[in-house]
């Protein structure tokens, strides 16, 4: 898949199990990068693979981008009993190292195997987030663990088994949102460990730099950017994600609708795009929300670049 250069740098979902005429009119007319799907999509097989192929016919590329959060465990937008529903990371990550890397890739080659079966060609996965005593739960069990190198190894092999069945992997959420103290879904976490202990949480993104795509957190980390979560601050992303972690890949933002961020619908598109994410996601498939997200990112339609995903 490329980052077509006449897409407009946006992910969007919808609101149900179809196409309303009016979000067919709106995907038609702004030629958003892809899609992204959520539960609330979903009812069985035949009605999820009707949907991707009509979001498919609304855009020029063949084989856009269509994601789906696939983790395993509370994070499952495909479940039992029609599909299979994955142990969470923590779960998987049980026993030794050599046992924890082969039921990982088992379990995201089976993920593969289901989401190309539907027509879902990325997978927002793996957590390469740390699990960090007395963090807030959102992640929990959706990590692997609290060492960077088992995550590192573990990640690794879950990117590997997705590529291997023609998923691409969304690794997230870079730089590390492990130390967060509370949700970003809710409101805005400020991590301020020293520059020294946040490469702990750098190291398994480091680790699987040449993995295609990124998702950023919506996170401040005072010792490097005190005024912007990482989402909106050039500094992360260039001297940091792009810079020490060395990820060259596609960097796409965390959703526009958490509660982390601040500002309109277009100035928390714009100022993401302009601190250097390749694209936007917006999740909530309300379209007074999505018309706004598209005046931000007009600015940056079409591009001029092209970057593998």
């Amino acid at each position: 898949m490329l980052f077509i250069n006449h897409a407009s740098p946006v992910i969007f979902g919808c609101s149900g199990h179809a196409l309303t005429a009016e979000e067919r009119d709106f995907f038609t007319q702004h030629k958003p990068l892809g899609f992204i799907l959520f539960s609330r999509n979903i009812k069985d097989k035949p009605q999820l693979k009707a949907l991707v192929e009509d979001l498919k016919s609304t855009l020029d590329q063949r084989d856009p981008p269509i994601l789906i959060d696939q983790e395993g465990g509370r994070v499952a937008r495909l479940s039992s009993p029609e599909w299979y529903h994955p142990p969470s990371s923590a779960e998987l990550a049980r026993g030794t190292l050599e046992e924890s890397k082969k039921r990982v890739y088992e379990a995201y080659a089976q993920i593969a195997h289901e989401l190309r079966e539907m027509g879902i060609t990325v997978d927002c996965a793996p957590v390469l987030d740390l699990r960090v005593r007395g963090a807030d739960p959102i992640m929990g069990d959706r990590t692997f663990s609290s060492d960077p190198h088992i995550v590192s190894e573990l990640g690794a092999a879950a990117i590997r088994a997705l590529q291997a069945g023609g998923v691409a992997p969304i690794m997230k959420h870079i730089p590390g949102h492990g130390a967060a103290t509370c949700d970003s879904h809710k409101t805005l976490p400020i991590v301020s460990l020293s520059l020294k202990k946040l490469r702990d949480h750098f190291v398994p993104f480091k680790e699987n730099s040449h993995c295609p795509a990124a998702m950023t957190a919506h996170i401040v980390y005072s010792a490097i950017d005190p005024d912007h979560p990482a989402t909106q601050s050039f500094s992360v992303i260039h001297d940091i994600i792009r810079g020490e972690i060395g990820f060259q890949g596609f960097l796409l933002s965390d959703d526009l609708g958490m509660n982390a961020l601040k500002g309109t619908f277009a100035e928390r598109a714009q100022l993401s795009l302009q601190a250097g994410c390749d694209a936007v996601l917006h999740c909530s498939g309300k379209m007074d929300e999505m018309v706004a997200v598209m005046q931000g990112v007009l600015p940056y339609s079409p591009l001029l670049k092209k970057k593998a995903i």
